[in-house]
């Protein structure tokens, strides 16, 4: 038997669903937007709104009469909170949902109902932004045109701005505003087409990200000019007006034409279409690492034995912030001290050396936390899933402040600091580029211009005079001829 009771969880309206404990029934309300399973509660709750009413009684028909009689009551409480009062006989007054399209993103800021909300967080990488008091929105596929129906007579504002919405942000690939980019409908389908194949190709979730990013800013730049009509020389004068004029940076104009090239070569069969295009050259730019005082002063900041955990295991083997999250208990091979590093970066399995020290650490960690990881090294005491990046990144951030380090590091200076010490100490290149998980010696090799070890030896010219009797330090240059 199913019943349902109006209760409110956090704040918020929401409906108990108690039913029995079987996969069809399990199954039926994993169909309902918003609904969430409470491990302290024992039952399920949904969103309490009219659209969820109407899901349970198509998906429950034994529920017919008393959810009809809810959902008409539901309804018109809605219609009357949502409608502003000097309007409230108008079905169709504008509810205050606003529209702001921007050079990347389309902002909405609305009232925070459930049933609005459920249907936003249904849109792939949709996102609330509380620094905006908005939800994000990607400018691609045709997520415009579905909001503006789903908002249909209440909009009540719609702005277009040439700058980004979220501003201040610390990046070194900043971009000059420029027009707003809205994807006409003449190219849509070629985004959907490259993003299926790089499905079908198996390729990484940040691949995948950066290219459709790329591709949308494209397909938004050359507005309603359709891409196939596209030659190598409308190409060319196209990427030199994204540096000459919207003032991308090298690192971005390759990372944009990796994907036309995608679009063009793997997507429209155009062979070799980028072969005759010229490459900017990018900045040789040097690591950036730790010292060991500060190193010191980083893992001294940091008081919580997890946190402690997951930064030395950073460390310690020079690990992504992507594979330390993803380690499982599985992974920790105590006895051949290894530990196995499972798809990581191009998807390469690899092992690496797992210290004592480290060893006697991630057994205290393991034996005092509760609750205690299951699957993952690890895990979110909440989700009981493996660690979010971003959250492992704060961890850094707040050790790093606490510690007084004043560099602008993020924690993959824990990964360079790691190769470089190992450098400093006499390690062969050709084992730290294993241990990296490296393809190409030459990106190991970037280490060997900040490391001390060949450096140490050289003396500066200027203790040479010193020592020579040439200069003092008192002045008195003239008293040593």
């Amino acid at each position: 038997m199913v019943t349902l009771t109006t209760i409110t969880h956090k704040g918020e309206a929401r409906i108990r669903v108690d039913l029995p404990n079987t996969a069809a029934f399990n199954q039926k309300i994993r169909q309902i937007p918003g609904r969430t399973y409470s491990a302290s509660l024992k039952c399920w709750h949904v969103p309490d709104n009219a659209e969820t009413y109407m899901a349970l009684q198509a998906l429950f028909p034994e529920l017919t009469k008393i959810v009809e009689k809810a959902a008409a009551i539901k309804q018109k409480e809605e219609t009357q909170t949502i409608l502003p009062a000097s309007d409230k006989k108008d079905p169709i007054a504008p509810m205050g949902v606003k529209f702001t399209i921007d050079t990347q993103w389309l902002w909405v800021q609305m009232p925070q109902n459930t049933a609005d909300i459920a249907r936003i967080k249904q849109i792939k990488y949709a996102s609330w932004s509380p620094k905006e008091k908005a939800w994000r929105v990607p400018l691609y596929k045709n997520n415009l045109k579905v909001l503006e129906n789903w908002f249909e007579g209440r909009i009540s504002e719609w702005k277009v701005t040439d700058a980004p919405a979220e501003k201040g942000k610390d990046s070194s690939d900043k971009e000059k505003p420029r027009p707003q980019g809205i994807i006409y409908p003449i190219n849509q389908p070629y985004l959907a087409q490259a993003e299926q194949e790089m499905v079908l190709k198996g390729m990484s979730m940040n691949t995948r990200r950066t290219y459709q990013h790329e591709l949308g800013r494209f397909l938004a730049d050359i507005k309603q000019v359709n891409a196939t009509d596209f030659t190598h020389d409308r190409l060319r004068n196209y990427l030199a007006w994204c540096l000459e004029t919207v003032g991308l940076s090298e690192n971005t104009i390759h990372s944009r034409m990796n994907a036309m090239k995608f679009l063009y070569e793997q997507v429209l069969k155009r062979e070799k279409f980028f072969y005759e295009i010229p490459r900017p050259k990018r900045p040789f730019l040097l690591p950036k690492l730790l010292n060991e005082d500060e190193l010191g002063r980083l893992f001294a900041a940091l008081e919580n034995k997890k946190h402690k955990a997951i930064l030395f295991t950073v460390y310690s083997s020079g690990l992504r912030v992507s594979e330390v999250v993803n380690l499982k208990i599985a992974d920790i091979d105590s006895g051949r001290m290894q530990i196995h590093i499972r798809h990581a970066k191009g998807k390469k399995d690899r092992y690496v050396n797992l210290s004592p020290l480290l060893l006697d650490i991630l057994r205290a960690y393991l034996k005092s936390h509760k609750p205690k990881p299951k699957e993952f090294l690890f895990e979110s005491d909440q989700s009981g899933t493996a660690y979010p990046t971003r959250t492992v990144q704060q961890i850094f951030t707040n050790a790093k402040a606490k510690a007084r380090i004043l560099k602008e590091v993020g924690i993959h200076s824990l990964r360079h600091s790691f190769a470089t010490h190992l450098l400093d100490k006499g390690t062969d290149i050709r084992y730290i580029k294993e241990l990296l998980g490296h393809f190409n010696i030459k990106t190991t090799e970037r280490y060997l211009h900040v490391s001390k070890q060949q450096l140490v030896n050289i003396v500066s010219p200027l203790d040479d005079l010193f020592k020579k009797g040439k200069i003092s330090l008192d002045g008195n240059e003239d008293a040593k001829k």
